[in-house]
């Protein structure tokens, strides 16, 4: 090959890669194997885009008159994940950012007394289907989901940290 077509061809792949990096999308990928489950397996943030870290946020109490650290203080992981949704929205709302604008995601569940001690995934999923995933916020962020042993409050099961992209007006 003469040292002409190669330059050209490297001149080519050089745009193209240029284009693809200076898209101004939020790209998220889909899991393997056309799984729906609502979750992205990579979102790919553009380059210039602002990246929020948003720290972890927790449930308001379900029900502040019953003894603080019981199951009806707090209420159940499907209880209070609605609840840290709740608050992480108003705060998304004063950043004049969405749950569209979420691209990651990590969930902190404590073990539920009332499972066994094992961590209600379900009861998170049917607090979490509702805001993402759904007909009016499609967007699926990339997340993991871990137990842990405890969070600050005695008797809260869920905490919820969100990574956000911000992009230029």
């Amino acid at each position: 090959m003469s040292r002409q077509p190669r330059l050209a061809s490297f001149a080519l792949c050089t745009a193209l890669l240029a284009g693809a990096a200076h898209s101004n999308e939020v790209v998220r990928h889909s899991l393997l194997g056309g799984s729906k489950f609502p979750i992205a397996r990579a979102v790919e943030v553009p380059a210039g885009a602002t990246i929020l870290l948003h720290s972890g946020t927790t449930p308001a109490p379900a029900d502040p008159k019953a003894p603080a650290g019981t199951a009806p203080y707090w209420g159940d992981t499907r209880t209070q994940a609605l609840s840290t949704f709740a608050k992480i929205k108003e705060s998304l709302d004063q950043l004049g950012l969405g749950f569209g604008d979420v691209v990651a995601m990590t969930v902190y569940l404590v073990g539920d007394p009332a499972k066994g001690g094992r961590m209600d995934f379900d009861g998170f999923m049917a607090a979490y289907s509702q805001f993402f995933g759904t007909a009016e916020q499609p967007n699926l962020p990339a997340r993991s989901t871990v137990q842990v042993a405890g969070l600050v409050q005695p008797g809260m099961l869920v905490e919820v940290e969100v990574q956000l992209v911000k992009r230029g007006k």
